[in-house]
C-alpha cells in the first residue's frame, strides 16, 4: 500500500503581524539545497504514485523521477565528488562537510528508489494489466510469443550487439554515460577460472518491443529488451557455459572545470568540455538488486574506481526512462485529457498584419494554454519574411532538433535581413546540439555569438527592427521560456509581444551588451542581470516594508523555479520580520524557511507539481496600491538564486497592461488556492500536499487553466434579434 501525506488544509492568507517579541529564531536560516531538490524530486514521484493521476501518465512520472536524479548525479554529485578530491572543506547550511552531505543525499535517495520499485511492480503494472497493457517476462510470454521474440532478436538485436571479454589482450571497457549493460561471467568448458564480459544494451533500438499488432489498441503486449537479451546471451557465447549474468548501468560526472578566461576560443572550450566529460569519473554504479552477484560487484568496484557508497541497488528497472515506448501508448482512457493549445484573441485573425497588432497593444501569451505556434513563431516567421524588416536578433539557450526557428532565420539571412543569433554553448546538455546549431547559423551568413566570457546567457529574447512608414520601429519578444516548441506544449511559460519603445530600446542596448560589450546600466524598464536586476529587486522588496509600516497596502507574490540567493532571502526574511505578507510558489528547491517564528512567520512557500512542467516567473509588489492587480508585476527569465542574479544574463519585463496583470494575478489565484496539485513547505524543509475535502476544489492549477483559456477562447454567440 503507498502511503500518501496527510491532508493539510491552508487557511487563506490573513493581514500581516509582527513577530511576537519573545520568539527565538532559529540559528539556521538556510536549507540544505541538494536535500530540498531531493524533496522537489520526491514531489515528482508523488505524481507516480497518486492513484488519481492517469495510469500512462503515472508510467511517464516514473520517467520523469529518474532522469530527474540522473540529472542531479550528474551535476551536484560530480561536484561535491570534485570539491571532496581538491580538499575543499565547505559546509551546507545545515552543518554538513561534502562526505555528510553525501550520506544524508544517499539516506534520502534510497527510500525513494524502493517506493519507486514497489509502485511500479505491484501497483501499476497490474493496474496496466488490468486494461489490456502487459509488460511481460519471458516467463509470461506464450510459446508463439517467444518464437516470434527470438526472431526478432535475430533479425535485429543480435547484429548490433558487441560482446567485449576482459583478459590480458584485451582491457575493462569504456563504459559510457548512462549506458545499460549485461554483465556476464563465463566459463571455458577446459578451464575454471572466470572470464568477464560486457554486453552493451543498444541505445538505437527501442527498450520495449510490442510483440501483438499495435493496430489492436487492447491488448497491448511487450517485453522489455533486456529481457530479449538476457534470454539469448547463449548465441553470443557458443560453447563457453554462463554462470551469471547481472544488468548494471553507470552515471559519470558532469561537472567538468573549465576556464574561459584563458580559452582563446569558447567553441574549442567547450568541444574539449563534452570530451572530458565523456570520460570522466563515474559517481553512481546502478544494479539489478534481483540479480546481484558479489564477484560481479567487486570487480565493477574496483574498475570503475568507486566505492560501495556509489551504489545503488534497483529493486526493478534500472532506467525507467526507457518505458517511453509504452507510456505514449494512445489510450486516451489512460492519459490526460488531451489539450489543444487556443489562439490568443488579438492573433485569432491569421491574414492580420502581426506587428500592427502589437502596435496596437501589447500581446501576452501562457503556453501551453496559448499556442506556441500562433504567437512566438508566428512572430518570429512574419519578421523573416516581411521586406520592411531590416533585423532580427535572438537568443538562443535551448531549442529542439527540428526547431521552426533555425531555417526561419536562415531565411531571414538568405533575404539579405541582417541575423544575429545568440546561442549559448554552456547550457548543460546541450552544448552539443548548439554548436551544431551554430555551425548551421554560421554556414548560412548568420552573425553568431556565443555570449559573455563567464556568464551563460539564459534570456529569452527577440528583437525585430523594422521600418514603418519611413521610421524605425522596433518590435520584441521578452519571455520565461525557450525557444523550443516541443517544451511549448510541456512547460508552462510566459512571454510579451511588445512595440514598447522603452521596452524595445532597452532590447537594442542589451544586444548591443551580448554582443559588442556594452557597460551600459541604466536600463530604463528592464532588469537585466547581471546589471541591475538584483539591485532592484531588493528595492522593492524594502519598498514593501516601507509601505507597510507607513499603513499603506504591500504585499508579496513571486512564483519561481528554484529559491536559494542569500540577499534576497535574508531581504524577504525582514519583510517578514516587519510584517509584509509573502507568497511564494516555488516549484524546485527552496533553501529560504517559511514560517518560523520570528525569522519568517509571515512568509508561505508553496510548490505545484502536475501534468505540466511549472517553468514561468512572475514577480508581483503590491506597491501601496488599492487592490494587488494595480500593483507592479513581471515576468521574465530569472529565478531568485545566486546563478540568474549574479552568473547569467537574464531579462525580466514589467508588464504594464491592467488585462495583462489581471491575467497573471488570476493565475497567481488559482495557484494559491490549489488544492488538487498543490503542496505547502513546512520550516524544516518538509512538504504536505493539501488534499481537497470538498469534490468541488479537485480541479487542480493546471486544469483550471485550461479550462479559463477555454472559456476566454470561444466566441460569445450573438444575442437574438427582438
Amino acid at each position: 500500500m503507498i502511503q500518501m501525506a496527510p491532508p493539510q488544509p491552508l487557511a487563506p492568507p490573513g493581514p500581516a503581524h509582527p513577530p511576537a517579541a519573545t520568539a527565538e529564531v532559529s540559528p539556521q536560516e538556510f536549507l540544505n539545497r541538494d536535500l530540498s531538490w531531493l524533496e522537489f524530486n520526491r514531489r515528482v514521484l508523488h505524481e507516480a504514485l497518486d492513484d488519481r493521476t492517469p495510469l500512462l501518465e503515472r508510467l511517464r512520472f516514473l520517467g520523469i523521477f529518474t532522469t530527474n536524479l540522473d540529472e542531479f548525479f550528474m551535476k551536484r554529485i560530480g561536484a561535491l565528488k570534485r570539491q571532496m578530491a581538491a580538499g575543499t572543506v565547505t559546509q551546507t547550511p545545515d552543518g554538513l562537510t561534502p562526505e555528510q552531505n553525501l550520506a544524508a543525499i544517499r539516506q534520502a535517495i534510497l527510500p525513494m528508489l524502493a517506493q519507486q520499485a514497489e509502485a511500479y511492480s505491484n501497483v501499476i503494472c497490474p493496474a496496466l494489466a488490468a486494461k489490456g497493457v502487459h509488460l511481460l517476462t519471458w516467463e509470461d510470454l506464450t510459446e508463439d510469443e517467444r518464437q516470434k521474440s527470438i526472431r526478432y532478436f535475430r533479425a535485429n538485436v543480435f547484429p548490433v550487439l558487441t560482446p567485449l571479454a576482459v583478459d590480458p589482450g584485451n582491457p575493462f571497457p569504456f563504459i559510457s554515460n548512462l549506458s545499460t549493460s549485461f554483465a556476464v561471467i563465463l566459463r571455458h568448458p577446459d578451464r575454471h577460472e572466470n572470464v568477464f564480459a560486457r554486453v552493451k544494451v543498444p541505445e538505437v533500438l527501442p527498450a520495449w518491443v510490442r510483440l501483438d499488432d499495435p493496430a489492436d489498441m487492447n491488448p497491448a503486449r511487450f517485453i522489455s529488451l533486456h529481457e530479449l537479451i538476457r534470454h539469448n546471451l547463449d548465441d553470443l557465447f557458443p560453447d563457453m557455459a554462463l554462470v551469471d549474468v547481472m544488468r548494471f548501468r553507470v552515471t559519470r560526472n558532469a561537472d567538468v572545470e573549465r576556464d574561459e578566461e584563458e580559452a582563446e576560443d569558447l567553441l574549442e572550450l567547450v568541444e574539449e568540455e563534452l570530451r572530458q566529460r565523456r570520460f570522466a569519473n563515474v559517481v553512481r554504479l546502478e544494479i539489478a538488486a534481483r540479480e546481484k552477484n558479489g564477484w560481479i560487484l567487486e570487480f565493477l568496484i574496483r574498475e570503475l574506481a568507486i566505492t560501495p557508497d556509489d551504489v545503488y541497488e534497483m529493486p526493478a528497472e534500472l532506467d525507467y526512462d526507457d518505458l517511453r515506448p509504452v507510456d505514449e501508448l494512445n489510450v486516451p482512457a489512460l492519459r490526460y485529457e488531451p489539450w489543444t493549445p487556443v489562439v490568443p484573441a488579438p492573433l485569432v485573425d491569421e491574414e492580420a498584419d502581426i506587428f500592427k497588432v502589437i502596435r496596437e497593444g501589447e500581446v501576452l501569451v501562457h503556453m501551453p494554454y496559448d499556442s506556441f505556434a500562433a504567437s512566438v513563431e508566428r512572430f518570429v516567421k512574419a519578421a523573416a519574411a516581411d521586406p520592411k524588416v531590416l533585423a532580427i536578433k535572438m537568443t538562443l539557450y535551448r531549442t529542439g532538433d527540428a526547431s521552426p526557428f533555425i531555417q526561419t532565420l536562415i531565411r531571414a539571412a538568405e533575404s539579405r535581413k541582417q541575423v544575429v543569433v545568440l546561442v549559448e554553448l554552456k547550457a548543460r546538455f546541450d552544448e552539443e546540439r548548439n554548436i551544431q546549431i551554430a555551425t548551421e547559423l554560421e554556414k548560412a551568413g548568420i552573425h553568431v555569438v556565443y555570449g559573455i566570457v563567464g556568464l551563460k546567457t539564459h534570456t529569452k529574447t527577440t528583437l525585430v527592427v523594422r521600418q514603418d512608414q519611413g521610421d524605425i520601429r522596433c518590435y520584441a519578444h521578452v519571455g520565461t521560456g525557450n525557444y523550443h516548441p516541443g517544451t511549448a506544449r510541456t512547460y508552462t511559460d510566459l512571454g510579451l509581444l511588445t512595440a514598447d519603445p522603452a521596452t524595445t530600446q532597452d532590447l537594442v542596448e542589451l544586444f548591443h551588451y551580448l554582443t559588442g560589450r556594452s557597460l551600459k546600466r541604466d536600463y530604463q524598464k528592464l532588469l537585466i542581470a547581471p546589471v541591475n536586476m538584483q539591485p532592484r529587486f531588493l528595492e522593492m522588496i524594502d519598498r514593501e516594508v516601507e509601505h507597510h509600516r507607513a499603513g499603506r497596502p504591500a504585499r508579496i507574490v513571486a512564483k519561481m523555479n528554484a529559491l536559494e540567493e542569500k540577499k534576497v532571502c535574508r531581504a524577504l526574511y525582514g519583510a517578514s520580520q516587519a510584517g509584509v505578507p509573502i507568497d511564494l510558489i516555488v516549484r524546485g528547491f527552496c533553501t529560504l524557511r517559511p514560517g518560523v517564528p520570528g525569522l519568517s512567520e509571515n512568509i508561505r512557500v508553496l510548490s505545484v507539481i502536475g501534468r505540466y512542467l511549472e517553468h514561468s516567473r512572475i514577480y508581483c509588489f503590491r506597491n501601496a496600491a488599492e487592490n494587488e492587480i494595480d500593483g507592479q508585476f513581471f515576468i521574465g527569465s530569472a529565478d531568485w538564486m545566486y546563478r540568474n542574479l549574479n552568473a547569467r544574463v537574464e531579462a525580466v519585463v514589467p508588464i504594464q497592461r491592467r488585462p495583462h496583470r489581471e491575467r497573471l494575478w488570476q493565475v497567481l489565484q488559482v495557484m494559491l488556492n490549489d488544492h488538487r496539485q498543490a503542496w505547502d513547505m513546512k520550516p524544516d524543509g518538509s512538504y504536505v500536499q493539501r488534499r481537497p475535502t470538498d469534490p468541488a476544489t479537485q480541479v487542480g492549477t493546471h486544469q483550471a487553466l485550461m479550462t479559463l483559456a477555454r472559456q476566454a477562447a470561444t466566441p460569445v454567440a450573438p444575442k437574438a434579434a427582438r
